[in-house]
């Protein structure tokens, strides 16, 4: 198993536990998060700059209920982690649930620190389950 693949692991056992400092750790001090995202951002999906940027990531997503988190595979190469994630969650305020396998595309620098991180899921589904 790569040491990226490590690290991604242990960066889920620090989300599964609540350890956002555990997380942190593990990215570059200006970590990309939502790089290159395309569309109008969702408050969950704001492109981010930083680990303290990223560190309010995790104040939004306390809007959510956590159901199920399931990374399925680590497929990887000398860069670079993707994780196909079953996921569901609850919109806290609308009850709303959100069911999708999306995918987790995790990017290394030459450190072994994360430098990007980007999701890619069914953001029709954050939009909807958000009105009410």
């Amino acid at each position: 198993m790569s040491a990226h693949v490590e690290t991604v692991r242990a960066i889920y056992g620090c989300f599964g536990s609540g350890d956002v400092d555990g997380i942190l750790v593990h990215l570059a001090e200006d970590v990309e998060w939502e790089h290159d995202w395309g569309a109008t951002p969702l408050p969950l999906y704001v492109p981010r700059r930083g680990r303290e940027a990223v560190r309010g990531f995790f104040g939004v997503l306390a809007a959510y209920e956590f159901l199920r988190f399931e990374p399925v595979a680590f497929l990887a190469d000398d860069h670079m982690v993707a994780v196909p994630v079953r996921l569901e969650m609850r919109e806290r305020a609308t009850g709303k649930v959100i069911r999708d396998l999306e995918a987790h595309l995790w990017t290394f620098a030459a450190d072994g620190k994360v430098s990007r991180f980007r999701h890619l899921c069914d953001t029709l589904q954050f939009a909807e389950a958000a009105k009410a």
